[in-house]
Parts: C-alpha cells; structure tokens; sequence
C-alpha cells in the first residue's frame, strides 16, 4: 500500500512540478504528516525531491529528474493501452498523437509488461457508433478539437432547421455520446451544445477566453442528458402487455431506467399473465410507432387517440392478410 502512495507521490511531483504538502495530502487521501514521512522516504532511497519555502513554496523534483515507469502492474499498463480510444481520438484530429505516446509509453514499460498493448488489442475493441450509422467523422471536429484545447473562441456557423445561425462560442468541451459528437461551449451567460454534424464553419481566431476552472464537462452532460429526456417524454400512456409484450417492450425504450421503472410500477398480473402499465413517451405519434411493433402483445387503454390509431392500424392488417 505505501509503495504504491509512493510512486504516486513522485508521479504527482513530475507531472505537476510543484505542489504543497496539503495539495498533496488531498490527493493521496492521507494526512499532511503522512506526506512529510513519505517525502523522506523518497528522498532515503535518492530520489532528488527538496522543499521551497515560502508562501508559494512546495515540494518538487531537482530540474530534470524522470522516473520510468517501473511501478505499473500489468493490469494498469494493459488498462493505460485500453485508454486511447483510437477511433475518436483520431476524428479530431489527435491520432499521431496518440500513437507517439503510446510509443513512449511503451518504451518507458519494463521488459516484462511490453506485450501490453498487443494483449489489449486482441482482447477489445471499442466501436463506439451504432448500428446502421455513418462512421464519417464531422467535417469541423478537428478544428474544433484544436479551439477546445487551445481555449480559443470560435465564430461558429450552425444549422437550425432550415436557416443557418451563427454563434460566438468559447469551446469547453467535445462528448461522444451513441456515435455522434456535441460541442459543449459558453455563450454570453448561457451554456449550451451543439450537434458538430450540423456545424457549418468554424473560424478559430487567435483570441483567447479564460475558461472556468470550475466547470465540470461530465457533470454538466449528465445534468442536460438527464433534463433532455425529461422534456422529450413529455406524455404518458396506459397499456395492457402480454408476458412476451412485456419482455419485447425492453428492446423499444431508449431511455434508460425507464423500463425498469415501468415493470416496478406495473400491477399484478392477471389470470393470463397480462399487466397493466403506464408509459412514458415523446408524443402519441411516437408511441403510435413505438407500440405497433408489439402487434397483439400490447392493448393501449389511454389515450382514446391512440387507441384509435392501433385500431385502425389493426383493422388495415387483417384486411390485408383476410
């Protein structure tokens, strides 16, 4: 365990160049005097670190002193090689990036853990887009890539519709959600996302913006997926499901935790199996589309709409196949 404080420690130390004993302390998760003994630790087996004091003083490593990477168990290096999600690293634009140092990562690794990324590679493999979609990066993903990580603002042309706007945004982020790429940026007061495969020019300039230290990319995703799907299912339907209905239901809810929801909020089931449910959904149309592929798997209750609609649906069909 302490051997294992120990390297972070020093990697913490030659990634950050200089940090405090309290800075420290917070991010191995032990007390301050747990870092002063640690420190002497290092320094025991020559490991060249030394104090500044002062107010902006801290710990650091003497100018120019490197560790290899000795300390990695193989399950870290084969998870380090699982990291670098080379398909969207290289639609923006990163891909010899990557590949560089994964090579110095690799030269870095002992003898014994350099199969690392060939063991990873044979056993997975991340392809991250769904089915029956284009794999066709965005046109302005690189360029965007290089504003997000330069904090550089960007005059961002945009398709609404059927008319094109155009935003001043600072660029805060890049998600990969199901295949397609968002663009997470701050404009005037307001955060908002923008679809990059509806981007239709990005100028990037050489003016910078100071980004806000305490923004959080992953939080703020969730909070807006978790808000976007509370504002697409906007109305509710009341069905009956057969036991196979009920089982096929899973494969036509996208959101998640709705389905688990639905069967924990089901009633009893009757003498033939059935229960009876309630639904979130987009609009009746959706469900109308949604429901129909239960075919007599499903008995819509509520709304009279859109049992209606599957009536009508259902009397076509047998007309068809009389």
């Amino acid at each position: 365990m302490r051997a294992s404080r120990l390297i972070s420690l020093l990697l913490l130390l030659q990634s950050r160049g200089s940090m405090t004993a309290s800075e420290l302390a917070r991010e191995l998760e032990v007390s301050e005097r747990t870092v002063y003994r640690d420190v002497l630790a290092l320094s025991a087996a020559g490991v060249p670190v030394y104090a500044d004091r002062g107010r902006a003083g801290g710990y650091r490593l003497l100018g120019g002193y490197r560790t290899r990477l000795t300390g990695l168990t193989r399950d870290e290096a084969e998870a380090l090689f699982l990291a670098g999600l080379p398909g969207p690293a290289g639609e923006m634009g990163l891909a010899d990036a990557v590949a560089s140092a994964e090579l110095k990562v690799l030269a870095a690794l002992p003898p014994a853990l350099r199969d690392a990324p060939a063991r990873a590679g044979q056993r997975f493999h991340l392809d991250v887009p769904g089915w029956f979609r284009e794999t066709a990066a965005p046109l302005w993903l690189p360029e965007l890539a290089r504003a997000v990580w330069a904090d550089l603002v960007v005059e961002l042309r945009y398709r609404r519709g059927d008319r094109e706007v155009t935003r001043r945004v600072q660029p805060y982020g890049l998600v990969l959600k199901s295949g397609v790429w968002y663009l997470v940026g701050r404009v005037g007061d307001d955060v908002r996302t923008y679809r990059v495969d509806r981007v239709t020019g990005a100028e990037v300039g050489d003016e910078h913006f100071d980004r806000d230290e305490g923004f959080d990319l992953a939080g703020h995703w969730r909070e807006q997926a978790g808000s976007f799907l509370r504002t697409m299912l906007r109305a509710e339907v009341a069905v009956r499901l057969s036991p196979a209905g009920l089982r096929q239901l899973r494969h036509l809810v996208d959101a998640p935790n709705v389905y688990d929801e639905l069967v924990a909020a089901a009633s009893e089931p009757d003498g033939q199996g059935w229960v009876v449910a309630r639904l979130p959904v987009e609009s009746t149309q959706v469900a109308y589309h949604q429901l129909l592929g239960l075919g007599p798997e499903v008995e819509v209750l509520d709304p009279p709409e859109l049992r209606a609609l599957l009536a009508g649906a259902a009397a076509r069909l047998a007309a068809l196949y009389r």
